[in-house]
């Protein structure tokens, strides 16, 4: 049986303290809220804090407050989140997202805050302690070489959170709170295309806080692509949103490629292809294939990488076609069964056990 290693522990009960905590620990304490993702890379020694600050106990971390927007906190769990009406009305990109990570247990457990800080995933990182040391170790941890590009002098791991995607496309940002003060970024900022070093928050910052903008006119979705159809991380993620006028011409869109890369990657390019237009079948064929070309995931997850790059294209274009108002569920039911098949075309025999993917 794979046992934690030792560790300090405190439970603060305010924001503040917390902080206070966490300045005085340094770069040796790691925060924890629902522990699914710390824990066991703490049993398999992927990551060893000398002192876990718990963040359970903090009231002001599990708020959901209105506003001109809407403001969760980072410690509200995704069950919170899918049981939300307002989030599945007016958010309903971080509605599905949240919907489709893990399973119904651990989104009882697993907060907010916890899925935009998991740690990047990589198929030569995420193994026993002995297996790495089997490869001597990699970049990401006590290695030199990233073995997913042996060439290359930095960390491949592949970003594995659902909400950011999401929230990215929903123009969402962050507050990150520390002992000296506070600030205010984009969630895109949170996140830098490094594997080892994913993240801009410092190890003194505590994510407390997910800012939305008020979303009325927006409408949202998030496709997720994974070998099983419930449980796994995504190997593959669309989130795209777009605000559009009384006749149909895209006013305003965001597009995000999550599980490519090490960081969710923003589609400018295909935003600016689609404002100004009405969503035809050949503007939503053009910004698939757009979208397509900044799809360049590596050899380091569950699926081979050729075919998480072709199938971006296909997602892309259900996804728009979700927006434009076409009923899509049968698609979103036949892509669970993709993976088990490693093909381009959909399974129609196949179906999924993910719960509520509308």
């Amino acid at each position: 049986m794979m046992r934690l290693p030792d560790f300090r522990y405190y439970a603060p009960q305010t924001l503040q303290e917390a902080a206070n905590i966490l300045a005085d620990q340094g770069p040796t304490a790691s925060l924890i809220a629902g522990g699914t993702d710390l824990l066991p890379k703490m049993k398999r020694r992927q990551q060893e804090p000398e002192t876990l600050i718990a963040l359970n106990n903090i009231r002001q971390l599990k708020e959901i407050g209105n506003g001109p927007g809407l403001r969760l906190g980072a410690g509200v769990t995704l069950s919170d989140i899918v049981a939300d009406q307002r989030l599945e009305e007016d958010h309903r990109a971080l509605w599905q997202a949240a919907s489709q990570v893990a399973t119904p247990q651990l989104r009882n457990t697993a907060t907010l805050g916890g899925n935009l800080c998991v740690d990047t995933r990589c198929t030569y990182h995420d193994q026993s302690f002995e297996w790495r040391k089997a490869i001597d170790f990699c970049i990401k941890q006590d290695g030199e070489t990233c073995w997913a590009a042996p060439t290359s002098d930095r960390c491949w791991a592949v970003s594995s959170t659902d909400s950011a995607p999401a929230l990215i496309a929903l123009g969402a940002e962050v507050r990150l709170v520390a002992a000296s003060g506070e600030r205010t970024v984009p969630l895109e900022a949170l996140y830098r295309d490094d594997g080892a070093l994913y993240l801009t928050r410092q190890p003194e910052e505590i994510l407390a806080e997910v800012i939305l903008p008020s979303n009325a006119k927006w409408r949202s979705t998030y496709w997720k692509l994974r070998r099983r159809g419930a449980c796994d991380f995504p190997i593959l993620s669309v989130a795209a949103a777009l605000r559009s006028d009384a006749g149909g011409t895209v006013r305003e869109a965001r597009l995000v490629l999550g599980a490519i890369s090490s960081s969710p990657v923003l589609c400018n390019d295909v935003a600016a292809l689609l404002i100004g237009n009405r969503l035809s079948d050949d503007l939503i064929e053009e910004a698939a294939r757009l979208a397509g070309a900044s799809a360049r995931p590596k050899e380091n997850t569950d699926a081979p990488a050729y075919w998480r790059r072709r199938m971006a294209v296909p997602m892309v274009t259900w996804a728009l076609k979700e927006l434009r108002g076409d009923d899509m569920c049968d698609e979103r039911r036949r892509l669970a069964g993709q993976a088990a098949s490693m093909s381009h075309e959909p399974q129609s025999s196949q179906t999924t056990n993910e719960e509520n993917p509308k």
